[in-house]
């Protein structure tokens, strides 16, 4: 059955490939953005391989663009997929940076789908996919507050899977090892916007092994098919980590966190 499906950060990414691979399958897709040049580039993306979707703008940090959008679709399942990444020490990382990635990564994800609940209330069905990050789950460092950002979504996504049971609305969680979108690659350049070695106390070299591991990025596609399954399985795993040597090293370290010392 065809399903009417929106997506958050569908610009780029994990977003456009699972946008565009879920309208090959036959879904209305949603397809949405956060500013008008990154519609342009995804209309003509599409069409060029012949794929009808719908674009649309959303800023998930805009108000207006969150009520424009509730106003205007109803939707059976929400792909939240919009976030941003800025790297560096989180003893020195500038706090308006981190309120930053709070405000899209957190705060616009919840706006939004507590908008979406409630129409999914009111019929009883629905689902919420949220894109979280292998970083949701351990702290990687000099991301500290990235992830941070994203141990908070993963507390939101375990509250709402409990506490919406009774309502029949299903949540998921998608938790991506290392692809090469760029998303990883944005996020190591943008400590050098702000990261001065003259001025501050972690040394440079601290940095130094980060074009090391994002040299052996995974190829996104099937991070992002892993996000179509989910979205689409009515009784897919509430967390979904991916690759599954991204899952078990990921509990190797939960495990190892238990004897770890101060």
């Amino acid at each position: 059955m065809s399903k009417t499906i929106l997506i958050t950060g569908a610009a780029s990414g994990f977003g456009k490939i699972a946008a565009f691979e879920l309208a090959k399958k036959g879904h209305k897709v949603i397809a949405t953005a956060q500013v008008y040049p990154q519609m342009s580039d995804l209309i003509r993306e599409a069409s060029e391989q012949g794929i009808d979707l719908t674009v649309d703008k959303m800023d998930v940090t805009s108000q207006r663009d969150i009520d424009y959008i509730l106003k205007k679709y109803e939707i059976d399942i929400l792909i939240s997929n919009a976030g941003i990444m800025e790297g560096g020490p989180i003893a020195e990382q500038p706090v308006d940076i981190i309120r930053s990635m709070f405000d899209v990564n957190v705060f616009g994800a919840l706006n939004l789908a507590q908008g979406f609940i409630k129409k999914f209330v009111e019929k009883k069905s629905g689902k919420i996919v949220f894109t979280s990050s292998m970083g949701g789950l351990w702290t990687v460092p000099y991301v500290a507050a990235y992830c941070a950002s994203k141990h908070a979504l993963e507390s939101i996504a375990e509250g709402l899977r409990t506490e919406l049971a009774p309502f029949n609305i299903k949540i998921a969680t998608c938790n991506p090892g290392v692809f090469g979108t760029g998303f990883n690659d944005r996020g190591v350049d943008s400590i050098f916007h702000w990261y001065d070695p003259k001025i501050n106390f972690t040394p440079e070299s601290a940095f130094d092994g980060a074009a090391e591991s994002l040299a052996h990025q995974l190829d996104p596609q099937s991070m992002a098919e892993v996000i179509v399954n989910v979205a689409l399985d009515d009784e897919s795993h509430f967390r979904n980590v991916h690759p599954k040597e991204t899952e078990d090293f990921v509990k190797q370290l939960q495990a190892d966190a238990w004897t770890a010392k101060s």
